[in-house]
C-alpha cells in the first residue's frame, strides 16, 4: 500500500486552525442540576431554548453500538451533503487540487467540487457499471486529494467489486470516500468492517434512506480518529439541531422496526423487478442493491411524461452518462408499486 500521511493532505490553514469553542463545548455535564448562564440563551422553557449537544454524544453512542465502532470514529452532519462538503473544505485547496468521480453517480460530488473551486476529473464506469480502476489511478496526480465511490451506486443500483475498491485503496495515497447511502438494502457487507485496515478510507452513511428520516437531515461519517478530528475543527458548532438529534435517537433505538421495514422493501423490490418484465417498452432491468430499480426503456422522455400525467413521479436519468433512455423507480409500498405497474402496463 502506498504511504498515507494525513498531515500532507490537510489544507495548511485548516491544520493550523484553532476551532471555535462554543459554550456547550466548554461545559461537561456533572450529572447534577445546573443553572445555565453561559450561552446567552432564553431561560424560558420551550423544549428547544437550549443549544443542542455540539458533539451529539447520545446519538453517537447508540450508532457506535449498532455499527461496532468507537464514537471517536464518528462525525454527524446536517445531511450527508454537509459531511461531503466538510471533506472538500478540509483537504482540497481551491483552484489547485482535484478529485475523481465515477459517473454515472450521485450529482452532489460534482456540485460540491464546483462550489469549492476544485477540479472534478470524471472517469466513466465501464459497461457493467464498474470502476475502470487503471484509468482512475492513471488520472491521479500530486494534487488529487479524494476519490469518490458510491456503492451501492446511484443511479445504477449496483455494488462495486470489492477487489476493484481494494486496488484503489491500496494504490492511492489520498482519501477514498465510499458513499454507502444505500448499504442497508445490499447483500454486500459495509466497508465499515474494513475501516481499520485502510487509514485513507472514509465511509459516509445516512438516516435518509433505510431509516426513513430524510426530513430530519442526518448524515454520518466514519473515519480514522485523525480525519474526524480535522473535520470537527471546521464543522459549525451546532450543525445538528436538537430536534434532529432526538428524532434520530428515537429511530436508532427502534432498530428492530427499521429492520422489518427494510425486509419489506427488499421483498417489494424483488416483486417489482419480476413484474417489470411484463412491461412491453422496458428493454432492460438492471440488478439492484438499493431501494430503487433502474430500467432501460424505448423512450425515457416520453415514458416519464406519461407517468407524470398519471400522477406518478419517478426519475428520468437519460441525461446521465451510460444511462440513455433509463428511468429510475424508487421501491414504494406494495400499494404504490401496484399502482405504478398498473399505469406502466396501461400506457402505449
Amino acid at each position: 500500500m502506498k504511504e498515507f500521511n494525513i498531515n500532507k493532505l490537510v489544507r495548511p490553514n485548516v491544520a493550523g486552525l484553532k476551532p471555535y469553542s462554543s459554550a456547550r463545548d466548554e461545559y461537561q455535564s456533572t450529572g447534577s442540576e445546573m443553572v445555565f448562564l453561559d450561552a446567552n440563551e432564553n431561560p424560558f422553557q420551550t423544549d428547544v431554548n437550549r443549544y443542542p449537544d455540539p458533539q451529539q454524544r447520545s446519538l453517537k453512542a447508540e450508532l457506535a453500538k449498532i455499527k461496532n465502532v468507537l464514537t471517536e470514529h464518528i462525525l454527524l452532519g446536517n445531511g450527508s451533503d454537509e459531511v461531503l462538503d466538510l471533506l472538500f473544505r478540509a483537504f482540497c485547496e481551491p483552484g489547485k487540487d482535484n478529485i475523481i468521480t465515477l459517473p454515472p453517480t450521485y450529482g452532489m460530488y460534482k456540485v460540491l467540487a464546483n462550489i469549492n473551486n476544485i477540479e472534478n476529473r470524471e472517469i466513466l464506469l465501464n459497461a457493467d457499471f464498474e470502476p475502470n480502476v487503471e484509468e482512475v489511478l492513471n488520472s491521479v496526480d500530486q494534487n488529487t486529494k479524494m476519490i469518490f465511490l458510491c456503492s451501492p451506486n446511484n443511479p445504477t443500483g449496483n455494488s462495486f467489486s470489492e477487489e476493484k475498491i481494494i486496488h484503489i485503496l491500496e494504490n492511492f495515497n489520498g482519501i477514498v470516500i465510499i458513499d454507502e447511502a444505500y448499504i442497508d438494502f445490499s447483500n454486500e457487507e459495509s466497508w465499515l468492517n474494513k475501516k481499520e485496515q485502510y487509514s485513507n478510507l472514509v465511509i459516509t452513511q445516512t438516516l435518509s434512506k433505510a431509516y426513513g428520516m430524510a426530513g430530519i437531515r442526518l448524515g454520518i461519517c466514519y473515519a480514522s480518529v485523525e480525519i474526524i478530528e480535522i473535520l470537527n475543527k471546521i464543522k459549525p458548532p451546532y450543525n445538528v439541531n436538537e430536534l434532529t438529534q432526538l428524532r434520530a435517537l428515537d429511530r436508532v433505538l427502534n432498530k428492530e422496526v427499521v429492520d422489518l421495514e427494510i425486509a419489506d422493501l427488499l421483498k417489494q423490490r424483488a416483486l417489482l423487478s419480476k413484474a417489470l418484465v411484463e412491461v412491453n417498452f422496458i428493454e432492460k432491468i438492471y440488478p439492484s442493491d438499493a431501494n430503487f430499480i433502474l430500467v432501460k426503456v424505448d423512450d425515457a422522455n416520453k415514458r416519464y411524461d406519461q407517468l407524470l400525467e398519471k400522477g406518478i413521479v419517478i426519475r428520468n436519468r437519460t441525461t446521465q452518462p451510460l444511462c440513455e433512455n433509463t428511468l429510475r423507480f424508487t421501491v414504494g409500498t406494495g400499494e404504490e408499486n401496484y399502482k405504478l405497474l398498473e399505469v406502466l402496463k396501461d400506457i402505449d
